[in-house]
């Protein structure tokens, strides 16, 4: 092996000499002696106790018949490239700022010399690998400090609730509308309350989100009960809600949320009439104007759009609030139960950009007296 001394055959007592960069040995044989040369292990002529066959000679060799064996001197470090010089001890990996130390003079070989493993300057595994370690302590470091200023994903700041019925053109471009305006740390509940149209598919075939829950139902419940459900799904500090029609840009909404994130209200109601109102039916606007106005005589509140689909509440305090209708009756449930309670109400303007029954339109004159029922069952709260 490169770096260990040959041995001598345990036959055979010869003389060694040694030259200044091999070993030679002279052995007594009938025929006469022959120069062998063991600094490069290489193959003995000669009888003797080998463990490897194919170094056997059975017969003595006649020395005049042996070819003459040059002698053989081990490399220098000035025979080599400097790339890849050779050094006797570990090196640390090349430094292009450091400067290399001086050459040393070439150290003659002997017999019983123990060499230590040659390495490469350029290739340290030992410095190579503290220095892969420290860069991933390092990484290790900065991502515990980035994740300290994170919340975690099991906490959000807002809970946005999309109830959907047949809605399979509008709600993709509602989420898309929600990803790009709402914080990071928006929590979106969607819930299919019994879609036919493709809706439900859709859904299914969404990719799975941490901060986003599905809930699909086989069968029409309401927009009231979808809500109901949802609440007690959410657990952001803020509870808002967000229908699936586009009729309500998302972004307005963020106006609608902020109050209660500043600790400025509890109850956050986006009207669609405080900037003059963008509603083009006479017979929606006047019944929208004459069921707020009964809420506000039942409740004591002065609200000018009741039944806007933007409202915005403190999770913990809707969350406590036992809710029972399930459809449209929902509007006006919420408004006298949250009026019955020592809360902040605020309202804001909202953006309405309004749609026709030929465009999925689905209030009717129905929840209209439904309603007016669900003020007076409720107008103690």
């Amino acid at each position: 092996m490169p770096g260990e001394s040959c041995r001598q055959p345990r036959s055979h007592r010869g003389a060694a000499k040694s030259s200044e960069f091999g070993t030679t040995i002279t052995t007594g044989t009938s025929g006469g002696s022959e120069r062998r040369d063991l600094a490069g292990c290489g193959k003995f002529f000669g009888s003797g106790d080998f463990d490897s066959p194919d170094l056997l000679r059975k017969e003595p060799i006649d020395p005049s018949l042996s070819p003459t064996v040059p002698e053989l001197r081990m490399p220098i470090e000035s025979d080599i490239s400097a790339d890849l010089m050779f050094t006797a001890d570990t090196v640390a990996t090349q430094d292009p700022a450091v400067a290399k130390p001086a050459a040393r003079p070439p150290v003659a070989a002997t017999p019983d010399a123990k060499r230590e493993s040659w390495s490469l300057d350029l290739v340290d595994p030992v410095d190579d690998v503290i220095r892969r370690t420290e860069e991933t302590l390092d990484f290790i470091a900065e991502a515990s400090i980035a994740a300290n200023s994170v919340q975690p994903l099991d906490h959000y700041d807002l809970t946005i609730i999309v109830p959907v019925y047949n809605e399979r053109q509008t709600l993709p471009k509602v989420l898309e509308r929600i990803d790009e305006v709402m914080p990071r740390s928006t929590e979106v509940i969607i819930v299919d309350d019994g879609s036919t149209d493709g809706t439900s598919q859709w859904l299914a075939g969404l990719t799975p989100r941490a901060n986003r829950t599905i809930i699909r139902r086989r069968c029409n419940h309401g927009k009231g009960s979808a809500v109901r459900l949802a609440i007690r799904h959410s657990q952001g500090n803020v509870v808002a809600i967000q229908d699936a029609d586009l009729e309500y840009d998302p972004a307005t909404l963020l106006r609608v949320v902020w109050p209660i994130l500043d600790g400025n209200a509890d109850v956050v109601y986006g009207s669609r009439y405080l900037d003059g109102g963008s509603d083009p039916s006479w017979l929606h606007r006047f019944g929208n104007w004459m069921l707020t106005k009964l809420s506000n005589l039942m409740t004591g509140l002065r609200l000018t759009d009741m039944e806007t689909c933007h409202k915005a509440f403190d999770g913990e305090m809707l969350r406590s609030i036992s809710l029972k209708e399930c459809r449209f009756g929902f509007e006006p449930e919420i408004t006298a139960k949250i009026a019955a309670k020592d809360v902040r109400v605020l309202e804001v303007p909202t953006h309405y950009d309004s749609r026709g029954y030929d465009e999925g339109k689905k209030i009717g004159w129905k929840d209209a007296v439904s309603a007016l029922a669900c003020m007076w069952i409720y107008r103690k709260g």
